[in-house]
């Protein structure tokens, strides 16, 4: 029973280091590098929410 809460504990912590890692690599949105990785980003792979803060930071 110990064994099995202790690897849901480790498996729950890994998934979140994980998550805190992969989006503590992605620059802020609206930032110099942010607008630079979008203007080379296929317009076509853009979110509705990307190309509204495109045009909010980059643009304006």
């Amino acid at each position: 029973m110990q064994k099995k809460i202790m690897r849901k504990a480790v498996g729950i912590f890994s998934v979140l280091m994980m998550t805190t890692i992969v989006s503590a690599c992605s620059p802020e949105v609206g930032s110099e590098e942010w607008c630079a990785d979008l203007k080379e980003k296929p317009k076509g792979d853009w979110t509705a929410n990307e190309a509204a803060d495109f045009t909010k930071h980059c643009i304006f």
